[in-house]
């Protein structure tokens, strides 16, 4: 992999230029593997799906300690962009809580699933990126790029932080009493997650 270096941006305009590169891959992405799994994603309870970012991430940043060097043809873009659409699939099981059979009934009622039509999904992903766009194009408005001046390592342990709040919030049933819940939690792991593939600008997006 080529050495990291800064993207200097200049406008709000250019980052959500480089957002809607990134999440037009993204959605292609989980298109493709709709297509070919069938929502296979519903079956993840929400601990293993946090579990899946989770993990991602804690692969990127061993792959910053050791200067990437891997054994397996995955650098930390890839990891960057499975984490963006787990957390879209995450939003869009807390959305379909109620029209969905629940955890334990899951996996006894497959033919739920099988008919699940791929364009009703595929809505429900744009919903949850076209929030997400409004909210990245408010935030670094009000924080001023502040993102720029930020390490990658930093971006990933922001992630990892975010992930393990999630980890408390589902143990204590969902509820907190002054924090924002797990969407809020999910919608900041993915501009993190922009963040990251940006200054990394990686050759399969840009």
């Amino acid at each position: 992999m080529e050495p990291i270096t800064e993207k200097q941006i200049g406008t709000t305009d250019d980052l959500m230029g480089d957002f809607d590169k990134i999440i037009s891959y993204c959605e292609t992405l989980f298109r493709d593997k709709n297509c070919d799994y069938g929502p296979s994603w519903l079956l993840y309870r929400s601990e293993s799906l946090n579990d899946e970012i989770w993990r991602k991430a804690k692969r990127i940043r061993t792959l910053e300690e050791h200067n990437d060097k891997m054994l397996i043809p995955e650098g930390r873009d890839v990891e960057y962009i499975g984490i963006i659409n787990y957390c879209v699939m995450f939003l869009i099981k807390l959305d379909m809580r109620k029209t969905i059979p629940n955890d334990a009934d899951m996996t006894e009622r497959l033919t739920e699933l099988d008919a699940y039509d791929n364009a009703s999904l595929f809505e429900a992903y744009r919903k949850h990126i076209t929030e997400i766009r409004t909210l990245l194009q408010k935030k670094n408005t009000d924080y001023g790029d502040a993102w720029k001046g930020m390490s990658l390592g930093a971006m990933t342990d922001q992630v990892i932080i975010r992930s393990y709040r999630i980890r408390r919030i589902l143990q204590n049933k969902g509820e907190t009493k002054v924090s924002e819940g797990v969407a809020s939690q999910l919608h900041d792991i993915i501009n993190y997650c922009i963040f990251g593939l940006i200054k990394l600008q990686t050759p399969i997006i840009f």
